[in-house]
């Protein structure tokens, strides 16, 4: 069985698009481009696709991971413009690497967001920032389906900084196809990089975190993507890319298919 690790995204109006619906629309996509799956054995047979760490619901996203088992060999490059053609426009299929190492999940160490703050000043959000980093530990409350839980929101926070309102959230420096600079209204964005930990913290959680340190609160709810997932530079406090091991492990030379090249069926 040959396994393929895609990265795709959430654009646009697509960041509503929750998990679920998500998946939905991959096994269209999947059917459509007649991809030789390989299934899980037992009464109720299932695609053989597995998630990893999705983002939540209304958050846009450029790094979002997943992995599918083949019954037979395509090429990556292929399959994934095969699988691009047959997705909505927003949830784009943009890199694909054949599986040739262990342990992606525990790569996933550390997420990197833009957070677009309407109607925040930047001197105003830049002194929320250094109050919120000259913390030691933040405690934020959440509810969840257990009730209210409460946790620390500053120590998993590996970078935190004020970012140009010209830089965009999406692939080509724009975000919904228009300059950050939508209105006359202050704008201020902020990239943050978060590690993974348990529980995790969300780029909301750190909203309420300088909501408590100190009382921002932006008149509208804030707009964010994620810019990517993966390894954590700890000494740059960049995230790199999770692919990068299966890429450099691959032998040199195109990958030979087994049988007929899919196409896309309508």
């Amino acid at each position: 069985m040959q396994r393929i690790r895609l990265r795709y995204t959430k654009r646009g109006r697509l960041r509503f698009t929750s998990h679920r619906d998500f998946q939905r629309a991959f096994e269209r996509a999947l059917r459509r481009s007649a991809v030789p799956m390989a299934y899980s054995a037992g009464f109720t047979p299932h695609p053989k696709v597995s998630y990893a760490n999705a983002a939540p619901t209304g958050v846009a996203s450029e790094a979002e991971y997943l992995e599918i088992g083949l019954a037979a060999v395509r090429d990556p490059a292929e399959l994934r413009a095969l699988l691009d053609e047959s997705l909505p426009t927003g949830l784009d299929v943009i890199d694909a690497v054949e599986v040739r190492t262990p342990n992606f999940v525990e790569r996933l160490e550390a997420s990197e967001w833009l957070v677009r703050l309407d109607g925040v000043e930047q001197d105003e959000a830049a002194r929320a920032v250094a109050l919120f980093l000259a913390e030691e530990q933040v405690e934020v409350e959440r509810l969840t389906k257990n009730g209210v839980r409460r946790f620390d929101a500053r120590g998993p926070v590996a970078a935190l900084d004020i970012v140009s309102p010209q830089v965009g959230n999406g692939p080509d420096g724009h975000s919904e196809g228009e300059s950050d600079v939508r209105t006359a209204r202050p704008c201020a964005i902020l990239r943050l990089v978060v590690r993974h930990a348990t529980p995790a913290v969300r780029p909301d959680d750190v909203l309420s975190g300088l909501r408590v340190t100190a009382d921002l609160a932006p008149p509208v709810p804030a707009e964010v993507t994620r810019l990517a997932q993966g390894p954590l530079d700890e000494g740059t406090g960049t995230v790199t890319d999770p692919l990068a091991l299966d890429r450099a492990a691959a032998p040199a030379g195109p990958v030979e298919a087994a049988g007929p090249r899919a196409t896309a069926s309508a």
